[in-house]
C-alpha cells in the first residue's frame, strides 16, 4: 500500500499522480476523510485511556490515605468512563478497518519518468533487438500448434477433455522442451539470484499483502476447503518469505529466484489469443524477484531487466523492450518494461516478461524492513520482480522460429543440452 501521509499530507500531488494511473478523486477523498476519522478516533481513545489510567491512580492514592469514601465515588466514575472507553476503542477498530479497506484499494504512485497514457497502445517501444523483417520473407511460416500437433507433441484435444479450454498436454519433445526451458532458466539466473523452491500454495494474508489478490481478485484460484490460494506467480511465494522480517542493510539487495507452476484465470478473446500456447490457466515460470534499498532500486530495475533480456539474448530470439504507461501499470508497479518477442507463425510481438519496480508498496504491506548499517534506523525495503523465463510464449516462439521445410523443429544451441537433442521430429 502507499503511505498513508501522502493522502492526508500531500493530498493534490498525490491525486495528480494517481490520476495519471486512472485512479479516481472521489476514491481518494474518502481514503482522506476516512484517514482523517482514524485519526480522531485514536487522539480519542488515547486521551480515554490517558484518563482511566490517571483516575486508576488516584484510587490507589485515596486508599493509601484511607479516604475510602472518596476512592469509592472515584471508582465508580472509573466504571462509566472504562465503559466510554469500551465504546470509543470499538469505533476506532471500525474506523481502522474502514481505512484499511479503503487504502487497499489505492494502487501504486507511477513514476514520473513512466510515459502518459491510458492503454497499451500509448507504450513506449525502447529499443528492438534482433529483428529483422527480411529474414521471414519467401518462408511459409505457421502457427506453432500447427508445427506442434503435426509432429504429435501437443495434444489440445485431449487437454480439453482434461481440463476444459486454455489447458495443454505437450508430448514427447513438446514436453522435453518445456522441462528444458524450466532447467536453461534456473541455470541461467543462479549465479546472481538464489534458487528458492516455495509451496504452490499460500494463505490469504500472503496474498493480500503482495498486492496480487487485488490484482488478481477475478482470476486467482481459491481452495475449496483451506484458506489457502494457488499461485499467480512465484514472486507472492518469494515476497512472502520475508513479511514481518527486518533484514541486515549488509544483505541488500537480496535476489532470489523461484520455479513454479502459476494459475490465473486468465481472459482473453476467443481464438486469436487463445490457441495454442499463448494464454493458459496453468503454466511454467522461473520468476525473479529482489529486495534492495530506496537509493539502488532504479539501478537494480535496470539491471534485472538486463538479467530477462539475458534470456532471450542467449536463445537467439528478436524481442523488444516496451516502456509502460501510466495507465496500463500493474496495481502494485510504479514502472514496468515488457519483453516481448516476435514470433513469426503468427507476426506478432507477445509479451513474455514484465519487469517491475514495486517500490515500498508491497513493503509495507508485509512488514518487509531493513536496518540501516551505523546509524541503526530501520526503513521499508523496494521491491522489484520481473519473469527471469515464462515458458508458454517462450516455448511458441522457439517452435515458431525452429519450424523447419521437412516439419521438424531446430533448436537454440543454448537448448540442446537441457532437451538432449539439436532436432524435434515426429
Amino acid at each position: 500500500m502507499i503511505d498513508p501521509r501522502s493522502i492526508t499530507d500531500d493530498f493534490e500531488e498525490t491525486a495528480r499522480r494517481l490520476a495519471r494511473k486512472g485512479v479516481e478523486r472521489e476514491l481518494l477523498e474518502q481514503v482522506r476523510s476516512a484517514a482523517l476519522a482514524r485519526r480522531e478516533a485514536i487522539v480519542a481513545t488515547d486521551e480515554a485511556r490517558r484518563q482511566l489510567n490517571a483516575g486508576s491512580a488516584e484510587v490507589g492514592r485515596l486508599v493509601r490515605e484511607g479516604q475510602v469514601e472518596r476512592a469509592g465515588s472515584k471508582r465508580a466514575e472509573l466504571a462509566a468512563a472504562g465503559e466510554q472507553l469500551g465504546i470509543l476503542e470499538a469505533e476506532r477498530r471500525g474506523a481502522e478497518e474502514s481505512f484499511e479497506e479503503l487504502l487497499a484499494r489505492v494502487p501504486n504512485l507511477p513514476d514520473e519518468v513512466v510515459p502518459d497514457g491510458s492503454s497499451e497502445e500509448d507504450n513506449r517501444v525502447v529499443r528492438v533487438e534482433g529483428y529483422d523483417p527480411g529474414a521471414y520473407e519467401g518462408r511459409e511460416l505457421r502457427p506453432h500448434w500447427e508445427v506442434a500437433e503435426a509432429l504429435g507433441i501437443m495434444d489440445t484435444e485431449r487437454a480439453a477433455k482434461l481440463s476444459g479450454t486454455m489447458f495443454e498436454v505437450l508430448r514427447k519433445g513438446g514436453a522435453r522442451l518445456l522441462r528444458g526451458l524450466v532447467d536453461f532458466g534456473l541455470d541461467l539466473h543462479r549465479a546472481r539470484y538464489e534458487e528458492t523452491v516455495v509451496p504452490h500454495m499460500v494463505r490469504t494474508e500472503v496474498i493480500e499483502r503482495t498486492g496480487h489478490l487485488t490484482k488478481f481478485d477475478t482470476q486467482a484460484y481459491r481452495l475449496r476447503d483451506d484458506e489457502l490460494w494457488l499461485l499467480p506467480t512465484a514472486e507472492v511465494g518469494l515476497m512472502g518469505l520475508y513479511q514481518g522480517e527486518i533484514l541486515a542493510e549488509a544483505d541488500l539487495p537480496k535476489r532470489s529466484m523461484a520455479y513454479s507452476v502459476c494459475w490465473r484465470r486468465e481472459a482473453g478473446a476467443a481464438g486469436r489469443d487463445t490457441r495454442g500456447m499463448q494464454r493458459l490457466h496453468e503454466f511454467h515460470k522461473v520468476e525473479l524477484v529482489s529486495l534492495c534499498t530506496p537509493e539502488t532500486s532504479q539501478e537494480e530495475l535496470q539491471a534485472l531487466l538486463g538479467d530477462c533480456e539475458a534470456t532471450l539474448r542467449t536463445l537467439g530470439l528478436p524481442y523488444r523492450v516496451v516502456e509502460l504507461c501510466a495507465g496500463d501499470l500493474t496495481f502494485a508497479a510504479s514502472r514496468v518494461y515488457d519483453l516481448e518477442v516476435y514470433a513469426p507463425g503468427l507476426d506478432r510481438w507477445l509479451e513474455v516478461s514484465s519487469v517491475s519496480l514495486i517500490t515500498d508498496f508491497q513493503a509495507r504491506r508485509g512488514g518487509i524492513r531493513f536496518r540501516r548499517a551505523g546509524s541503526g534506523s530501520v526503513e521499508l525495503v523496494h521491491s522489484l520482480n520481473g519473469s527471469g523465463l515464462a515458458t508458454p510464449r517462450v516455448w511458441a516462439a522457439v517452435v515458431e522460429h525452429g519450424q523447419q521445410p521437412d516439419g521438424s523443429i531446430r533448436l537454440p544451441e543454448a537448448l540442446v543440452p537441457y532437451v538432449g537433442t539439436d532436432v524435434i521430429t515426429a
